[in-house]
């Protein structure tokens, strides 16, 4: 496969194109719906036309050992649901031709369109912007302007764009332009400066080309702060023609939707996305700053999306009871929704929020929406993996998350949770290593640590997994991994530590909420069933976060041809698995 070059452009062949930089097939510029493999294997084969390409070489490229389904279903499926978009016969191919047991060729007439320089850009990070201001209670104002300007760049449908996560690394390192470039992958570096001063604001930015440290271009704006939105709108388009990447209309109506804002409501906001980013440690700080920023501006939808953001984590992290969570969090994100239809931001909080309210469906619908209004939004790719992994569709969760570590390669927590999918796909070896990458990237980890103990737990390793855990539970806030160590020292034979486990969860819940789903596993564990059961009671009537689970848990298959269990499925409500 090494000799496959990926073509730059547009694709085009009969009423078709395909959009690598969108990552989208169009008939007459009509998107059609194609999942991640069948456009991976016909990108495979519009590199090589006329060519046969060997299924080993297929498998190689496409399905590697951490994929979920074995190859051939998923050769056979990934071409089939591709003839299906092509409206192409097997018998009589105009595409697509079966070279019977060994592979497949294209046997269409190809345009490679839009022809562009050899090194056009397509990727680009923005390092942290400088604080001139040396003040640092303003690191916030920063900080939030940086990842203010990401979201805006991420606009563009033809640019991939690094997210917060993966550059904040970058804040204060002395490192080359050159060397950054190539870590992330990306071909340009925006970097710059802000100052603030009263009520204006000075952003000054410089473009830099990743490969020879070659400057591009340098500009510096100068508003007022009400103009903030309009600003970050001008720079992003300013960048947009220096590096000629082209502004579909669908990119102009999104860079051209900005609305005035209140200057103490957005210093608000960027103060609660500071403190939302520190989460859970710094929730509390979030919500509060977030509440400011409504009450200064009661429309500031980017406000009501943050707020409901911090409630669906408070209730995720099992801080908080559904009740105080996920079910305020909705009411949120849908007035969000109403005052702007187009927020993918208020579209993800919605989705996010009813994830954890069992409405999966609206969740789902709620996903799609906000990826198909900014395909760049690296949160709605995270969270719609874990949703499309807690419904049992383990390859495209896969996918999903490929997409976000992409946008966010150094993210420790979208790795972690990608470790969790390895860990409900049964792949115990692999959650290990996917949990020990984002403990590499991040070793304060909660949600590692917790998914690397639960991995050994599954494995039956037993001491390395109490290990874990105790770490853990010094860095998660929540009841969660005091709960599943004491089902480890269950499962380990050490009966009275679980117990004494048990009385301080009931202890501990009368000072602050505590899930009933790891206490409805430790009692499992202990081969108490009908207190298990109970507890799986509990834990549904108050929608505890981690029921959402319940279909893909590994520590609950013997309980899976229960009835109590069945009935329990079916009043969860899960989406039906589609083939």
């Amino acid at each position: 496969m090494g000799g496959l070059q990926r073509p730059d452009g547009i694709i085009r062949f009969a009423d078709f194109e395909l959009d690598l930089a969108a990552g989208e097939l169009r008939k007459q510029g009509a998107k059609i719906r194609l999942q991640e493999q069948p456009f991976q294997l016909l990108h495979i084969l519009l590199q090589c036309p006329g060519r046969m390409v060997t299924r080993e070489e297929l498998q190689q490229k496409i399905w590697p050992s951490d994929t979920f389904v074995d190859f051939d279903h998923g050769l056979y499926n990934a071409i089939k649901r591709l003839r299906e978009a092509l409206a192409d016969d097997a018998e009589k191919p105009r595409y697509i031709e079966t070279v019977p047991r060994r592979g497949y060729r294209f046997v269409g007439k190809i345009e490679i369109g839009n022809p562009v320089p050899d090194k056009r850009i397509q990727s680009l990070a923005v390092l942290p912007l400088e604080n001139l201001s040396r003040h640092p209670e303003q690191e916030y104002f920063a900080e939030g302007l940086t990842e203010a300007l990401i979201t805006t760049l991420a606009k563009i449908g033809e640019l991939r764009v690094v997210s917060r996560t993966s550059v904040m690394q970058y804040k204060g390192v002395r490192m080359s332009i050159k060397d950054i470039a190539r870590e992330l992958e990306v071909d340009v570096i925006v970097e710059g400066t802000v100052l603030r001063a009263d009520k204006r604001i000075r952003i000054s930015a410089q473009l830099i080309n990743g490969s020879d440290d070659r400057h591009l271009w340098a500009e510096s704006y100068e508003r007022d702060m009400r103009d903030i939105l309009s600003l970050q709108a001008e720079l992003a388009q300013a960048i947009a023609r220096e590096i000629r990447v082209k502004l579909s209309p669908v990119d102009q109506a999104r860079l051209a939707i900005v609305h005035a804002v209140d200057a103490e409501a957005y210093q608000a906001y960027l103060k609660g996305r500071y403190h939302w980013n520190r989460r859970p440690a710094e929730f509390k700080e979030a919500i509060q700053c977030f509440k400011e920023a409504i009450a200064k501006d009661s429309t500031y939808v980017a406000a009501y999306a943050g707020l409901a953001d911090c409630l669906s984590g408070l209730n995720v992290w099992g801080i908080v009871p559904a009740s105080e969570g996920s079910a305020k969090a909705k009411a949120l994100a849908q007035k969000a929704i109403e005052m702007d239809h187009s927020s993918s931001e208020a579209h993800v909080s919605l989705a996010f929020a009813a994830m954890y309210h069992y409405d999966f469906l609206t969740a789902e619908r709620e996903f799609e929406r906000a990826i198909e209004l900014n395909p760049r939004y690296t949160l709605a790719h995270q969270l719609f993996g874990w949703y499309l992994c807690i419904t049992d569709r383990y390859e495209e969760a896969y996918a999903e998350f490929q997409r976000a570590i992409r946008l966010d390669p150094l993210s420790s927590i979208i790795h972690a949770m990608l470790g969790y999918v390895f860990i409900y796909a049964r792949r115990y070896d692999q959650a290990l290593k996917q949990c020990a990458k984002a403990l590499d990237l991040d070793p304060t980890s909660g949600p590692a640590h917790l998914g690397l103990g639960w991995a050994y737990r599954c494995k039956s390793s037993y001491e390395p997994a109490i290990a874990s855990l105790r770490r853990a539970c010094e860095l998660w806030p929540g009841s969660t991994p005091i709960g599943v160590l004491g089902e480890v020292h269950a499962a380990a034979g050490y009966r009275a530590e679980a117990q004494k486990i048990l009385e301080q969860l009931k202890e501990l819940s009368k000072k602050q909420y505590v899930t009933p789903y790891v206490v409805a596993r430790i009692h499992l564990t202990l081969g108490e069933i009908d207190e298990a059961f109970h507890w799986l009671e509990v834990a549904y009537q108050q929608r505890a976060e981690w029921m959402v689970v319940l279909k893909v848990d590994p520590c609950l298959d013997n309980l899976r041809s229960e009835p109590r269990f069945q009935n329990l499925m079916r009043r969860m409500n899960f989406p039906a698995k589609v083939d």
